[in-house]
């Protein structure tokens, strides 16, 4: 017994030194204050290449530099189970720093912040707690509980992102395909042997994103192996920030509450525009009020 309550403690004290690690950021002020037991998680994920293996694919692109809000995700957890939602980052939205109008994405370059009051005012939903993870951490998870398996309809690639799926069907992907995958902006699809180029551009790469999300949260979250979640917890501590409420109670009730389901996806109802001669996304007020008051 004695040596079994060591390990426990043990285990999470290396738990406990991963979370420690994680960057935090005061949006005190910005944050709802949870109303009832479901709250709504901001989900972001930078591009930044700080922490990525130069060896990467793109990891030296030189058109890219800094942080940018290359994923934006809405997650509602409960009682009830979890709800997930994309938020596109051509939306065309008020910056509440400027005055200005643009995309979504462009609101993250005056801080985390303002791209929760951006969400928060354009989409009329609560946000209580902001975590973002940067591209490195995110293949380190994916290689901590073992790869993650995508179901391709036909072998795919993007010689951009590095992605190179030779075979249709259930493929395991390790952190750096996984990230290739995400990350695509020209997914290629090899259909009775001709490249097929996915026509939905943005559109297409954010369901990408939100199935393979849906997939990671529900293979994270019901991983059961301890050495396997300390391995998870510390290749996220590295590159993951969250908001300064958010406290490791918060973080185990997480990913007891994700454990072994998969959250239900919706889509955000837009429509394509041209807005200073670029092509942008554009909400669809009266669709989308049924969708966003389930956020509510």
């Amino acid at each position: 017994m004695g040596c079994v309550l060591l390990l426990l403690v043990a285990y999470l004290g290396w738990l406990w030194s991963s979370y420690s690690k994680i960057q935090r950021v005061d949006l005190e002020g910005v944050l709802d204050e949870p109303t009832g037991d479901s709250l709504n998680y901001l989900l972001v994920g930078s591009d930044s290449r700080e922490n990525l293996d130069p060896e990467a694919p793109d990891a030296a692109e030189p058109t890219v530099s800094g942080r940018r809000a290359d994923t934006i995700i809405l997650l509602r957890v409960g009682p009830g189970g979890s709800l997930m939602m994309s938020i596109p980052r051509d939306l065309w939205v008020t910056n509440p720093a400027t005055g200005d109008s643009g995309r979504i994405n462009g609101t993250y370059n005056d801080g985390p912040a303002n791209l929760v009051r951006a969400v928060r005012a354009e989409l009329g939903v609560p946000v209580n707690h902001y975590m973002e993870v940067d591209f490195a951490s995110f293949a380190g998870l994916i290689d901590a509980v073992g790869g993650i398996t995508v179901e391709f309809p036909h072998p795919a690639f993007d010689r951009g992102s590095g992605l190179d799926v030779k075979t249709a069907g259930p493929v395991t992907l390790d952190g750096t395909q996984a990230l290739a995958y995400v990350r695509a902006r020209n997914y290629t699809e090899i259909i009775d042997g001709e490249q097929v180029k996915d026509p939905t551009a943005d559109l297409g790469r954010q369901e990408r994103q939100r199935a393979f999300l849906v997939t990671a949260l529900s293979e994270v979250g019901s991983e059961r192996n301890p050495i396997a979640m300390g391995r998870a917890a510390a290749a996220l501590s590295g590159g993951l920030t969250v908001d300064t409420g958010f406290g490791f109670a918060d973080a185990l009730s997480l990913v007891r509450r994700l454990g072994g389901t998969t959250p239900q996806t919706v889509v955000l109802p837009t429509e394509g525009a041209r807005k200073g001669g670029a092509s942008v996304l554009v909400l669809l007020e009266d669709e989308a009020a049924p969708v966003l008051s389930r956020f509510g």
